[in-house]
């Protein structure tokens, strides 16, 4: 009796270009909304009051959100450390959602948590999927890997 052994198939898989550059515009798009979002918690475009107020220096939750948004998206947006960046903004927005929004009510719809869940789910799928290659993380690897040869 012959013993056969089965070679496992390994296949890279690929996505098509428009999915790349699907992921590079909700990457770009979304990295500088919330950019902008954690830029007005800091006093920027009116504020959190619409008069140019700023969350009050080191509290908590609000000031630190702010700062995590400002930086996570400017990086996300850009597509520098844009993984480790969506997964902490997607565990921010997660905490957002479920300590001030749903205790309000059950649906987003009620509690106007739809911002916080959409973008929890959002930088979960970045995180997950990468940057795409239309990111500055790429562009700094391969200058490095060519400095390096």
């Amino acid at each position: 009796m012959t013993q056969t052994t089965i070679a496992p198939v390994t296949r890279k898989v690929t996505a098509g270009k428009p999915v790349e550059y699907a992921l590079t515009a909700l990457r770009l798009v979304s990295g500088f909304l919330f950019a902008c979002h954690g830029a007005q918690g800091l006093g920027a475009f009116g504020g959190v009051d619409g008069q140019g107020t700023a969350v009050p220096f080191g509290m908590w939750p609000g000031w630190w959100a702010s700062v995590i948004e400002l930086v996570a998206g400017a990086l996300i947006c850009v597509g520098l450390g844009t993984r480790a960046a969506a997964l902490v903004s997607s565990g921010v927005m997660a905490y957002a959602y479920f300590s001030v929004h749903q205790p309000v009510g059950l649906l987003p719809l009620q509690n106007m948590g739809e911002p916080a869940a959409l973008y929890a789910w959002i930088f979960l799928l970045i995180a997950a999927a990468g940057p795409g290659r239309l990111a500055l993380s790429h562009l700094v690897n391969r200058k490095t890997s060519r400095s390096g040869s």
